[in-house]
């Protein structure tokens, strides 16, 4: 693992400006190192910023509450991240996010996609259950969904950005988006509904109750993982294909998405 990685991220956020700070570290390391680990770096300090945003313009119905649930999520992404490149194990949705960017053949997408598996179908729940007393959870739902509005947002934002990396993408985003949905299924609404329902079975739980859910989740979540890194034969011909035309490195790939 890398020595050199940031021992500023080392101590849990308290703040949102904590978090964004954090996430800024992350992603100049990656920058610094062509670390593929910053592609959702990059794209998770905009949603940040952009929740940032709302909390000041009271878009939210309890900014406080929001913050903190802001905070308590991004921790377990920026603790994952600090685990891996430090010889630590994180959950094993991260370790297989982790693992790939490793590699040279995932493209930025499934890089992307492999990180919203780990961080919303099973971190969003926990941190959504650890915000809020379980006779309280409910009233968090409204700003839980104004969350997820936010992500979602700039998640659709994004093909516009890979575009950029991969120029013709703009002659086929028709006809991969259907791919993309049939071979990897990654669906926003779907994801966020599944977060809830996570967060209303771990609420009422025990600790040691609370940690055997997660670790079966986990699990889970591990194993979906393969679906996004490898979607059938037709899918990995159709990312090769993608990947060999992917253009800039790293970096330069990481600022597109900035």
């Amino acid at each position: 693992m890398t020595l050199n990685f940031p021992d500023s991220i080392a101590v849990p956020a308290t703040t949102i400006d904590d978090v964004i700070q954090q996430l800024t570290a992350i992603v100049e390391w990656s920058k610094q190192n062509n670390a593929r680990m910053g592609y959702f770096a990059a794209l998770y300090r905009k949603v940040t910023i952009q929740v940032k945003k709302g909390i000041q313009e009271n878009y939210f119905d309890n900014g406080p509450r929001m913050e903190r649930l802001d905070v308590i999520f991004a921790n377990r992404y920026i603790q994952a991240c600090y685990q891996y490149q430090t010889g630590q194990t994180p959950t094993q949705s991260w370790v297989r996010a982790f693992n790939a960017t490793q590699h040279w053949w995932p493209i930025v997408l499934q890089h992307l996609l492999l990180g919203m598996n780990a961080h919303i179908n099973l971190d969003l729940g926990i941190a959504a259950a650890e915000t809020v007393a379980p006779e309280e959870l409910q009233d968090l739902k409204g700003d839980f969904e104004k969350i997820n509005q936010v992500l979602a947002s700039l998640v659709g934002n994004v093909q516009q950005e890979l575009a950029e990396i991969w120029p013709l993408l703009k002659l086929l985003n028709h006809f991969l988006g259907s791919i993309e949905t049939a071979l990897i299924n990654f669906n926003m609404e779907k994801a966020r509904d599944a977060a809830w329902s996570f967060a209303e079975k771990l609420s009422p739980l025990n600790e040691q109750q609370r940690q055997a859910a997660i670790a079966e989740k986990d699990e889970i979540m591990a194993l979906f993982s393969r679906v996004i890194s490898h979607p059938g034969i037709r899918g990995s011909i159709i990312m090769g294909l993608i990947r060999l035309g992917e253009r800039g490195d790293t970096r330069q790939r990481i600022e597109i998405l900035e």
